[in-house]
């Protein structure tokens, strides 16, 4: 059985409206957003760019490096990069900057050509442009979600390494595709922006419950959680002087999303959205699952069930508190709880049938169960204080461009947190439970 997309009971454009909207992805290039979806929808995201080179630095070049998306995150890792170069921790250079909103792009813009003394600065509302260069490396996509999926695709068609802010995809469907097209780029460096998989605890677990010292690992859990007193991801401003057709191109970011009004609230902050972004799911819990979805190494997904609801900020489409429950391969189940209307979440844990791993801390704590004590002996494994642990995933995806080794955060735990993401979204939105089957990747409603 397929699952329905997300917006499977909106009426079909008209073909004036799908000639508009096939010009408008065409046309420039741009941010998206996400949605919440499923899966299962057929798909097929081709390359919107020639094939191109892969290009290399050479030991003693820098990293030239394109941006995609200079909204908040994407502006972030902009001055990120060159805190990067000027502590002299990699030679890196931003040398291509990409946006559909000319003034996010022009700030971006300005900063990067002060800050890198002697260094030319493209920007352009079109990441094609950027893509057909030759002398760029790399690209980090930091565009909306909905948007992921195809600026990476194009991104490794044209030769460049990738990083991909998270989620990977708005829905499943083009995650598998992403998939497939990284898989068919083995000779590329593609990484997903979820930090928390530098941290060494989680290292520390994995080999641990690898060496059989909790024994089998039962259930686990973990959560993001958060508050505010005006409404989570509203501190987003809205700029007035943003105009549509003037300095912005409103059709172009929307892309498969569109046509429809001008919204500046969408387009600031879109995570609040159901079309644009599975909220709390796709931008909060990512972080969490998928360092513990690496430490325990169960395999794929395979069944997932979530509630959502709006407790607190009823103006949000997507919802204020969540709860997941997701069971893998090997029979373990991960709990999830995510909140942005109360702060204190769950502790950060897994549960062993001889010993228990505590994460909530920055070491790794291993506590026997009362009836295997005098089996197994209680530990704390102390690990190091790396600083900033998105410097340090972003030094990573630069160190594996220089060495060709595959990066942290990559395709394989990816899809299967993309498994856990889509899924819940879909639960949450139905009533519904989902299970998967890893070896077709698919999809079926319970």
């Amino acid at each position: 059985m397929t699952i329905p997309p997300k917006h499977a009971n909106r009426p079909g454009p008209t073909r004036r409206q799908f000639l508009g909207a096939t010009a408008m992805v065409g046309a420039a290039a741009v941010l998206g957003a996400s949605g919440t979806a499923a899966t299962a929808r057929p798909v097929n995201l081709r390359p919107t760019v020639k094939a191109g080179k892969v290009r290399r630095p050479g030991a003693n070049d820098a990293i030239r490096v394109a941006i995609v998306g200079t909204g908040g995150m994407g502006n972030g890792h902009a001055h990120a990069l060159m805190r990067t170069a000027s502590r002299g921790e990699e030679k890196v250079e931003i040398v291509a900057l990409a946006d559909p909103c000319d003034e996010r792009r022009e700030s971006c813009h300005k900063a990067c050509v002060e800050r890198q003394s002697g260094v030319e600065v493209q920007h352009t509302r079109d990441y094609r442009e950027i893509l057909a260069r030759e002398d760029i490396h790399a690209v980090l996509v930091a565009s909306p979600e909905h948007w992921h999926a195809q600026h990476v695709i194009d991104a490794l068609e044209a030769g460049k390494d990738v990083y991909c802010e998270k989620p990977m995809t708005l829905e499943l469907d083009e995650g598998l595709e992403v998939r497939k097209a990284v898989l068919a780029h083995p000779e590329q460096i593609f990484q997903v922006g979820t930090q928390m998989i530098m941290l060494p605890k989680y290292q520390e677990a994995r080999k641990a419950i690898q060496a059989g010292r909790i024994g089998p690992a039962v259930w686990s859990q973990t959560s993001y959680c958060r508050n505010s007193t005006t409404g989570e991801w509203n501190y987003y401003a809205i700029n007035p002087d943003w105009k549509p057709g003037v300095n912005l191109d409103w059709n172009a970011w929307l892309g498969r999303l569109g046509p429809r009004e001008w919204d500046p609230k969408v387009f600031a902050r879109w995570r609040r959205y159901r079309d644009f972004s599975t909220g709390i799911i796709g931008d909060l819990l990512v972080h969490v699952m998928t360092p513990l979805i690496y430490a325990l190494d169960a395999g794929w997904p395979t069944r997932v069930v979530a509630t959502g609801a709006h407790i607190v900020d009823h103006a949000m489409e997507n919802h204020d508190q969540v709860n997941l429950t997701v069971q893998f391969e090997n029979g373990h189940t991960m709990i999830i709880a995510g909140s942005t209307a109360n702060e204190v979440g769950l502790e950060t844990m897994i549960r062993g049938h001889k010993a228990n791993i505590y994460l909530g801390g920055r070491h790794c704590d291993i506590r026997p169960e009362r009836i295997w004590v005098d089996e197994v002996d209680r530990e704390e494994i102390i690990c190091p204080d790396i600083g900033n642990d998105q410097d340090q995933l972003r030094l990573n995806w630069l160190s594996c461009i220089r060495s060709r080794q595959p990066a942290m955060s990559n395709i394989d735990l990816a899809s299967k947190v993309m498994v856990a993401v889509d899924l819940a979204a879909k639960s949450i939105w139905t009533g519904h439970a989902y299970e998967f089957e890893p070896r077709s990747l698919r999809a079926r409603k319970i």
